[in-house]
């Protein structure tokens, strides 16, 4: 499945009402770490088809989503599952780390 951008308008629908876990990545396209996970997130949600949904947030054009979540260093990734947030990872992580960490809280 490829990665979902979600907006603050999607985002309920994407993130909190999904059947299968979402890891969501707040990025911005100025930040470096975010521009090396990138690639891996693609990979990742190659992996985990069907097992959970990647989606991305631009902290920049959606400020408010990543205020909700008290998103202060970027990226950071949070674990949603049944619509609440499991758990998070902050930085850039290689693809085994965010897989393991996928697996590990579903």
């Amino acid at each position: 499945m490829a990665i979902v951008h979600a907006t603050e308008e999607s985002f309920a629908r994407e993130v909190l009402e999904s059947k299968q876990p979402v890891l969501v990545d707040f990025w911005a396209p100025w930040c470096g770490p975010c521009r090396m996970v990138a690639p891996i997130l693609e990979k990742v949600a190659a992996e985990m088809d069907g097992k959970a949904t990647i989606a991305k947030v631009n902290i920049d054009e959606e400020p408010d989503a990543a205020a909700a979540y008290g998103v202060s260093s970027i990226p950071t990734m949070i674990l949603f599952v049944d619509g609440k947030e499991a758990a998070r990872m902050i930085g850039a992580n290689p693809k085994s780390a965010i897989i393991d960490f996928i697996n590990s809280k579903n």
